[in-house]
């Protein structure tokens, strides 16, 4: 028995498609003939795209279950419209070994809503110095390797994480940081820092390494992501290696291309890290969202509890929610004002993810059937209050916005139902 979904614009090859989506088992089919025991669903007015891939996500668990679950978390990707989302490994215990790293899978194979590939990390305990990982070991079960949350500071270190990494086919996923940098900056170093007393975070901290891993990825061979680039600096850095034919991409995340530190208020929800930068930045991170340069969107999704997160900007902890407002915003504010096309917000929400890190999932035949089904039309405003997701700190609150998915589906198996 199929279901063959009908009436939607579908989203493939880069255009809109009319015509019928039919799915078997957990597979996209042929439409082909209609069986008599085949079920229809009606779509009418609505489309359809390959299902969305968020490859930074914090899920808390285990070791920090009153900030999120992979259950409320995945059921937040899925009210977001994502069939995949990748952990980060900034858990208790860290999954340093394959060990550890089950406790985690044991729970994401009993409470995930949706699919999660977790991250193994780069060094053992997530300290970003120290003793590496058994690469070998991980692979099999990571999508990848990451400290996220801390920078690795040693280039010796790095340089050998990246030879191990690429040795087993992984790439290493960077968070870049130059702890020497910091000196216990908590939000931008620029103007609204210096007029209100605060400590800055300067944007070399985050530029300055990525520059340095770039030269260790064309050392080693190694395919390498920076996560959550918020400078105008790394973005030109990433250019540069693409051009030069390097395995390098790059991630932002919706608030960076959305806001500056110009928008920033005395509240934990405008905490995070990297921090919201200057509006240089932010027109250097749309324009390398444009050209290609940064390939893909994520949101890193960091939920905390309301407590840790009224203690306004120096004392908050770092870290905002995401997964359930991401296409909206960005479809509202840069799809619709003809900043991007729609097919450049598909891409890199859900295609480029996929390309990168080896995930299945999509809308051609053959495929894993993993789609999500969106109503553009909806128009309404962001309420942190209806979010399934523990978090609920994010500057998007009371935000009007367009776009929402009514439907998502993860391998043939409906993940999220919203049409009533």
């Amino acid at each position: 028995m199929k279901t063959v979904y009908t009436g939607a614009r579908i989203f493939r090859g880069g255009r809109f498609e009319e015509g019928d989506l039919a799915v078997e088992g957990s597979r996209i089919a042929p439409a082909g003939e209609r069986r008599p025991d085949d079920r229809t669903v009606d779509l009418t007015g609505l489309v359809v795209v390959p299902g969305l891939v968020d490859v930074h996500v914090h899920l808390r668990e285990p070791g920090f279950p009153q900030k999120e679950t992979v259950a409320t978390g995945t059921s937040s990707a899925a009210r977001g419209g994502y069939t995949t989302v990748c952990s980060m490994p900034n858990l208790n215990p860290a999954p340093d070994t394959p060990e550890t790293l089950e406790r985690q899978m044991e729970i994401i194979r009993r409470d995930a809503a949706v699919r999660v590939k977790p991250y193994g990390t780069i060094t053992m305990g997530q300290r970003g110095c120290g003793e590496l990982v058994d690469f070998g070991a991980l692979a099999p079960w990571v999508v990848g390797f990451s400290d996220d949350g801390r920078g690795v500071q040693s280039a010796e270190l790095m340089e050998e994480a990246m030879r191990r990494a690429a040795a087993v086919g992984r790439p290493i996923v960077a968070h870049c940081e130059v702890d020497d940098l910091l000196r216990g900056g908590y939000i931008h170093d620029g103007v609204y820092c210096r007029e209100r007393g605060h400590r800055g975070i300067c944007s070399e901290s985050e530029w300055r390494q990525v520059e340095r891993d770039i030269e260790l990825s064309a050392r080693t061979g190694c395919q390498y992501h920076v996560c959550h680039v918020s400078t105008k600096e790394s973005v030109r850095l990433v250019r540069q290696a693409k051009a030069s034919g390097l395995r390098v991409s790059c991630e932002t995340a919706p608030h960076y291309l959305l806001l500056t530190d110009a928008d920033l208020k005395e509240e934990g929800r405008f905490k995070m890290n990297p921090p919201l930068r200057g509006r240089e930045d932010r027109e250097a991170l749309v324009e390398g969202l444009a050209d290609g340069t940064i390939e893909v969107i994520a949101t890193d999704h960091a939920p905390h509890t309301a407590e840790e997160k009224l203690r306004g900007l120096a004392r908050s902890a770092m870290g905002i929610v995401g997964l359930e407002c991401a296409f909206p915003l960005l479809y509202r504010y840069l799809v619709l004002p003809g900043t991007i096309p729609f097919g450049r917000l598909v891409e890199a929400m859900a295609l480029a993810p996929r390309r990168i890190f080896g995930l299945e999932g999509g809308v051609e035949p053959g495929d894993e059937a993993d789609f999500t089904v969106l109503d553009l039309e909806a128009e309404y405003r962001l309420d942190p209050a209806t979010f399934r997701s523990k978090g609920r700190a994010t500057p998007f609150a009371a935000w009007p916005v367009r776009g929402r998915a009514v439907l998502t589906v993860v391998g043939g198996r409906v993940a999220y139902d919203g049409r009533s």
